[in-house]
Parts: structure tokens; sequence; C-alpha cells
């Protein structure tokens, strides 16, 4: 019994951290358990009973197998337990959600035994994670005139499984609780640095928001027994920054509700709200819960008698309160009505929460259900040779006459499966879509597994062209933490038919990328959906949607995904950029001057960017896709010409054979398929059988933007404008300011270059950088650190290949090396560069941060609160985003550049150039 007795141990080393017993995902562990409990005179009997039924993982975990195995035998007869009788391990059964107990219920319902029969069917009636093997195995039984069979078949195809489910309550009472004034970032509720607690969810939870925050919700819930907190983003958007499954799962433990008794810390149902509303990318997470996310709309825009914006002494709108959500309200929503209340005071429409879909999901406990229950219908309507009843809400399908489609209109309308019109459908349409490409990432694939564990989920679609399993976020230190999660994720992931990031097999030299940076590379099909498993999940070719875990997983496992074609935003170029600016520059303009034209609504937000960008390859494109989470967008599309697109696939199949020849690629040649999709691709191109991706002339958008280049004068830097008198413009990415506005003298503690925001030719732009200031001051002297890690190994090689890399080393104090990585984080840095291992680095800031109340400058995505730097005691941290030029003259200079420095610095620099596309991009 070790295994027991370690668990023993491990409990008690759990009490010490106010934690319960960590659920158990082990077939040995329970099968000790299992042991205990037959033995009736065994000390332990009791407590291994409460941990057989109240705390082990359901779903595919090899623990579910052990429990499902033995409480079959407690049905047969074969084992008898006084506690648990047939009918309690029946019920057991029904809330292990697939895998091994759909295979144990299907033994049982087409078994001999009549009545075991009859009650195994009624609880298969209830299940919806079955996969084509159990499927199978009903058909056959049926075609085989099993009367057991096709009672069950009966039920499926009446959606009984969802009919029979409780309806939405018509009235739910909430409490707020404003988590926090401004955009709340998911860093607050799941932050980057506790990543490694993430798949262990009651110590994950303790991170969310504040200690004294979760003892202000436990008094609410204490005060309002009978309502629901409601966390809420006052005078800002919800969940900014990232879809952070773990995020939605910590608001759910705290606030919602738990989803079976035999499951612990497993809850739905959260609701949230913000003023602006929630952000697109974490609104998906909700809905996977069966949660609610409501636009407050309880500030506004404050308007004069002529209608006029007032506008306070900075020339920003002032905002006025509509209606108040102080801390400790208490509201009413109101499903049917689709309104929300205080009292009997109507205070807002709030329709856009409960659409027909969102009902269901919310009816049904989460999305995924709907998702298995539609596709389980279909089976078994088809197998019994009738039509499936109309059950679920008809999904929407908007058809404008003589309206031509967007990108995204064309891209969705070509992988869309299962809809009823035949006609084109354009924005606004409910369409479920195949998936090409499907990313995971490290710190939330774990929670990924534990998801494909749940739904039942064994080997990937075959529908899916490829699937990556990245090691980035955990590249900087391989430490304790990283070093138990990470092996065990990639031999997850590369038996479950994922390409991964290490190879646990050892063959293969560990590779740390940037997740994006390798999706980017095996995006061989500008007309490919992805789906991955970070915000940052924004391709320059093809449509690419971030993901939380969970939808992460169900792409794996079906190859599908659904939700509405989004509205899009066209933004378009003119003018030319002075020779001293970087492309980089262009991405914050574009932010603020769309700002500026549509005065400070962001008409981004939820929103496709489709950038007509034209002649910048993949790599250097991606800088644009990239920032477009930063911009609240929920995907974007790069329009390039013909010639850009073939040489950005011919890069992406150099890359992918790197792969294989590292000995990458699996037993079904999933790499060498993509190169065989690549040169396809090319082909059609060429002959002009199938040009790049157009979007239509009479096309409709939401909107379109126009950036001037010209009015680019200087280099321009994302603030987080962290002593900003209203908290609620604090940490937004919306302030972008000209270099000129720091006067030359803003101290610059430490810099970073690194991310997925920077290519190769960032890289070449610091070996140039430090070239020059040798030659022009005798020797390169730093006033602060600079970081700098690459995106790729296949950048670094690239770099050695062509000389660059000797010029970095040449300068370095630090240089990382694979064969003894960093095994503690780094506290303390010296003014010198660091040449860091290819991965996220202080981007993710989940290994290794800044000093406390550093300034940093940075090209990296991130500028929350605490993300790359945390507050000291006596000032706050902050990043400032900017150009690779700018970062490398702060680090020389321990201050942001003047910039008549900064044009001396950049002289024969060959910074990363565009010029807008003379073509007309549409078809």
């Amino acid at each position: 019994m070790n295994l027991y007795n370690e668990y023993i141990k491990e409990i008690e080393e759990r009490k010490g951290q106010g934690l319960h017993p960590k659920p158990i995902d082990s077939a040995d562990l329970l099968n000790e358990i299992i042991a205990q409990i037959k033995d009736t005179n065994n000390a332990n009997r009791e407590d291994c009973l409460k941990f057989f039924i109240y705390n082990t993982l359901p779903g595919t975990t090899p623990a579910a197998g052990a429990k499902a195995k033995f409480l079959k035998e407690i049905i047969l007869g074969q084992e008898a337990v006084a506690e648990i009788n047939p009918t309690f391990a029946f019920e057991l059964l029904s809330h292990m959600k697939g895998g091994p107990s759909i295979v144990v219920l299907l033994d049982l319902a087409l078994g001999k035994d009549e009545a075991i029969a009859k009650q195994a069917a009624e609880v298969l009636k209830t299940q919806v994670y079955l996969y084509d093997a159990d499927m199978d195995r009903l058909k056959v039984a049926y075609e085989n005139g099993n009367a057991v069979a096709k009672d069950i078949l009966e039920s499926y195809a009446k959606a009984e499984f969802f009919t029979k489910l409780p309806e939405v309550a018509e009235e739910i009472k909430v409490v707020t609780f404003i988590a926090g004034e401004g955009d709340i970032s998911t860093d607050l509720l799941s932050p980057g640095n506790q990543a490694h607690s993430r798949s262990d969810r009651e110590l994950h939870g303790k991170c969310m928001i504040t200690p004294q925050a979760q003892e202000e919700i436990k008094a609410l819930q204490a005060q309002h027994p009978d309502k629901s907190v409601m966390l809420i983003a006052e005078k800002g958007t919800m969940g900014v920054g990232s879809s952070r499954m773990s995020g939605v799962n910590n608001v759910a433990l705290w606030t919602g509700k738990q989803a079976s008794p035999y499951v612990p810390f497993v809850n739905f149902a959260p609701i949230v709200g913000g003023t602006n509303g929630i952000s697109p990318i974490f609104l998906t997470t909700v809905d996977v819960t069966g949660g609610i996310g409501i636009d407050l709309k309880n500030w506004v825009k404050k308007t004069d008698a002529n209608g006029e914006l007032v506008r306070d002494e900075n020339g920003e709108p002032i905002l006025e309160q509509v209606y108040s959500v102080a801390t400790g309200t208490v509201l009413t929503i109101n499903t049917k009505t689709k309104k929300l209340y205080n009292g009997d005071q109507e205070l807002i429409d709030i329709s856009r929460s409960f659409t027909p879909q969102k009902m269901e999901f919310i009816k049904a406990g989460g999305s995924y259900a709907i998702v298995f229950g539609k596709k389980l219908q279909t089976f078994a309507a088809k197998t019994l040779g009738i039509e499936a009843p109309l059950v679920y809400a008809p999904s929407k399908e908007i058809h404008i006459e003589g309206q031509g489609l967007t990108a995204v209109e064309k891209i969705f309308n070509k992988n869309a499966v299962g809809t009823l019109s035949k006609n084109v459908l354009h924005a606004g349409s409910d369409v479920r879509v195949t998936v090409n490409i499907v990313g995971s990432q490290d710190t939330t694939g774990l929670m990924t597994a534990q998801e494909l564990e749940s739904m039942a989920a064994t080997v990937i679609s075959p529908i899916v062209d490829a699937a990556y399993q990245s090691g980035c976020h955990t590249a900087s230190v391989w430490d304790k933490k990283a070093q138990a999660n990470i092996p065990k994720l990639m031999q997850f992931m590369n038996d479950f038919g994922l390409i991964t990031a290490r190879d646990p097999k050892g063959v293969y030299h560990a590779m740390t990328d940037v997740i994006h940076k390798v999706l980017n590379d095996i995006t061989v099909d500008e007309w490919a959906i992805i789906i991955g498993g970070d915000s940052h999940t924004r391709m320059s070719k093809g449509v690419a949607f971030g993901a939380d875990s969970g939808t992460v997983a169900l792409a794996l496992a079906t190859g599908e995904a659904s939700m509405p074609i989004p509205q899009s935003v066209k933004v378009t170029f003119k003018g030319s950029m002075p020779d001293y600016m970087d492309f980089r520059d262009v991405v914050h303009a574009t932010q603020a001057q769309m700002l500026h034209q549509f005065g400070g609504e962001n008409v981004f937000q939820g929103r496709i960017i489709e950038v007509h960008i034209g002649t910048l390859t993949a790599d250097q494109a991606f800088t644009f896709t990239d920032w477009t989470a930063e911009m609240k967008a929920k995907a974007s599309i790069c329009i390039s010409e013909d010639e850009t697109l073939i040489e950005s696939l011919e890069i992406a199949k150099g890359r992918i054979q790197i792969m294989i020849d590292k000995g990458m690629d699996n037993k079904n040649h999933v790499l060498q398929g993509l190169i065989d999709k690549a040169n396809q691709r090319i082909a059609e191109i060429r002959s002009g059988e199938k040009p790049a991706l157009r979007p239509d002339a009479n096309a409709k958008y939401y909107a379109e933007v126009v950036v001037d280049l010209d009015q680019i004068a200087e280099p321009m830097i994302a603030d987080p404008d962290v002593n900003n008198k209203d908290v609620s413009k604090r940490y937004t990415h919306d302030t972008i300011r000209p270099l000129s506005f720091y006067g030359g003298d803003k101290k610059v503690d430490l810099g970073f270059i690194g991310s997925c925001m920077v290519h190769k030719g960032d890289m070449k732009i610091l070996a140039q950088m430090l070239k020059n200031i040798e030659k022009q001051q005798g020797k390169v002297e730093f006033k602060a650190p600079l970081v700098v890690a690459p995106p790729t190994y296949n950048i670094v090689d690239e770099l050695k290949a062509e000389g660059d890399w000797e010029v970095l080393q040449k300068y370095s104090g630090f240089e990382f090396d694979d064969n003894a990585p960093k095994a503690v984080a780094r506290t303390e840095y010296e003014n010198m560069l660091y040449l860091e291992r290819p991965g996220c680095n202080l981007c993710m800031g989940n290994q290794e941060k800044a000093s406390k109340g550093d300034t940093v400058m940075a090209t990296s995505t991130r500028l929350f609160q605490g993300r790359v730097v945390e507050d000291s005691a006596e000032k706050k941290g902050e990043s400032l985003l900017s150009s690779t030029p700018v970062v490398v003259l702060s680090t020389i200079l321990g201050r942001t550049p003047s910039i008549e420095e900064y044009k001396k610095a950049v002289e024969g620099i060959n910074l990363t150039k565009f010029a807008p596309s003379h073509k007309l991009l549409v078809g």
C-alpha cells in the first residue's frame, strides 16, 4: 500500500496549506483503495470509501477506468460493498462522463441480464459523451435486433438527454462584487506566475484576485445565501488578454455551482459582467462552463445639449453613471424578458446574453454537452432511418442577396458543416466549421488534457491537419514544477496524436519555440481555421482564434468548432513610412488612429480585423496580427499579394522540413502532409487556378480604417499609464504615445527583446545596432540590462548561419545552455546582454520577472499590472511596449532616447519596412 501511504502523507501536507485531498487520477492508487474497501476489517476502509466515491476524477483518467470496472463488478454481483448497492453504483457511473463508464454501461445494457440492461439503458439515455466506437456498438446491436439498443437510440434521436434537463430558471438573483475598476485582465483571475498549479483546481483557486477579495466574496455569500455572486469589471471589459479557462474555473469555484457531488472542485455557471461587456475570447470560455456574461453599459459617455461628447482636460470623453452596480447591490436577471432589474426597476436589455444558443448552454451546463448532443442525435436518427426532430434552436443563417463576402465570411463558408441553407452565409450566421490546425500551450495544456479526459477522448480527430503542443511558456526555467508537469503533458499529447515540443522518448532535441510562431509556420493554407490555447493564436495565414483549454480539447477531439461568423473591420494603408521607422510603429499607430477616427470607440473589439497588408511575408505580418489581441479584436486576417503568399509558404515549408529532419514527425507523417499541402497551394496560386484569398469588392464591413503612414513621424509606444487619475484608463493598451512624449529622460531599468511579436529581422536589427554603437562609441556599454529571447530555435539556427548570432554572443554576458538549463528563476539582473533560451520568457511572467517597481521597455505584448513586472512598495512597475530599436537604445542609455538620438542610432539599419500594396486586393 505504498501509493496509499504516500497519498495520506500528501493529504497531511495539503492540510497545512488549507487544502482538501487532491482528486485521484491514478489507477494504481485507486486499486490500492479498492483493495482496502474490499477488506471489511481494514482500518482505512471508511476513508477509502470516501476517496472512491467523492474524490476520483471521471472521464478517461486511469482512475476512472479502475472505478468503472469495480462498479461493474458490484452491479453484476461479483463484488459486494454494503455502502454501494447496484442502484448507487449506476448513479456513480452516471456522473463519470464517458470513456470507461460508457464502455461499462454498454456492456451492461447489451448484456443478457434484462433487469440490469434496463437500468443501464436508463443511465445511458442521460449521457452524451459517446464516440465512434461507442456508437458503432449501439448500431451493430440495433441492426442485430437488440431491443435495448433500439430503445436507447430512440431516446437519443429525441435528444432526451437534453429535453429532460430542468429548464433555466426564469429569475436569477445576483449580488454584485466589483472585482476591479477598468479592464480586468484574466491575469487577475488566474495569474500567469501561478500557471504551474492550474490543473490543481483547489490550489489554483487560492490565487484569484486577492485573499481579501476572496473573503469579501464569502461574506456576500453568507449574507445572501439564495443569490449568486456576479463578478464585475467596473468601467471596463471583463476578461481581457486571454481565454484563460483557469480564470473562469476560479470564478466558478468561488461563485458557481458544483457540477457533481461526486467530482470535487469542478464548478459551473459563473456569472460575470463588465461595463463594456466581456472580452469575446473570455466569453467563449464562460459559455463552455454554462455561465452568463453580461454587457452592463452602466456608464456611458456624457453628451451636452447638442449631443456632442463632453471631454476632460486631456480630451478624453467623460463618463456618467446610468445605474449603480456597487459591491453588494442585489439585481435580478430575468431570462424570459431578457432584462436586468434592480427590484422593479428595469435597468437594461440583456438579450445578447440569452440567445437561444446561449440558453441551451446554460440549460446543459456548458457548450460541450450541446456539441456532443447534436452529434449523438444526428447519429441516432440516421441509424434509425428517421428525420431527427427539431429539438435544438435552429442555427441562425443570414444571407443578404447581392452582398459580397469578407475574407472571414469566405473562410467560414468554405469550412462550414451541417448548414441548412444552400446560399452563402454572412456575418451573424451561426456556423459549425472544420478546424485545420490546433495548438496547445504548456501552461494550459494540462487543463486541455484534463478536458480531453473528461470528454472521454483518446485520439485526435482525423479531420485536423496538424496539432502542436508547445513548451514555450516553461522554457525559461526548468525547475521542479516544470519537471513535474511538462514531461507528463508531452507524453499525453504525443500519445493523443500531437506533434510535441519535447520528445517523450528523448530522441529529438527539446524545442521550446513560441507556440504562435510554430503555428504560423505550420499553417500552409490561408483558407485554414486555427484554434489555439492562447489569446495570441492569430496567424498571418488563415483565420486563427485564441481559445480556452476546453475549446482546444473540443477541436482536438472533434475537428470542429462552433461560433457565429464575426463582423469584419477593413484596414488599409496610405502614404509612406520614413526610413527611420519600424513596422512595429505602424502597428501601434493603427490602434491610435482607429481610436481617433472613431471618437474613442474601439471598432476592433470583438470583430475580425481584415488587414490589407499585401507586401509583408507571414513572419513580418505576424507582428500586426499578433497585436490584434491587444486591440481586443476577435481575430485577424492578412490579405496578401500572390507572390508574397508564395514566399511565405516557401519559408513555412523550409521550417517544417527542419522539424522533420529533427525527428519530430509522427507515424501518420503529419508534418510531411503539411509540406505536400503547401506545394499544392503554391501550384494553385502560380497556375491562377486559385489565387490568394481576397474579399469581394462589394463585401460589407462594420467599419473601414485607413491608416495614414505619413502621420507616423516618430516611434510609437504603448504605455500602461500607471498613474492616470482615472483608474479605469490604466493598463489598457489603448494609450499610444510618441517617443517625444518622454522628453528623452524617462529612466528605463530593463529592456526585453522577445516574445511572439518579434521575428528574425528584429534579431538582425539588434546585431546591427550593437555593431553601429561600437563603431560610433568605441565600445558597447549597457546602462540597463537587456534580456533577449529569440522566439524559435529555427531563428537561432538561421542567425548562426548568417553570422548574426556570433555578433550577439560577442556582446552578451550570458548565453543559454540547453545542456544545463536554469533550474532557478533569475531575480536580479546586471547591466549586460542576456541571450535566453527561445520561448516566452519575461512576456509570460510565470517564471521570471523584472525587479519589482522597474520601468521595462519591451517588444512584448503585455503591459498588464504584475505581468512582466510587479509593483514595489515605493513605485509602480510599468512595462512600456515598443519597437526593437527603441528597446536597444533605451538599455544603452538607461533612459528613453530623444528622437534625434533615435534617428542617429538607426542610420543604415535595415528596419522592418512596409509599403502598402499598389494592387487592389479584392476578388
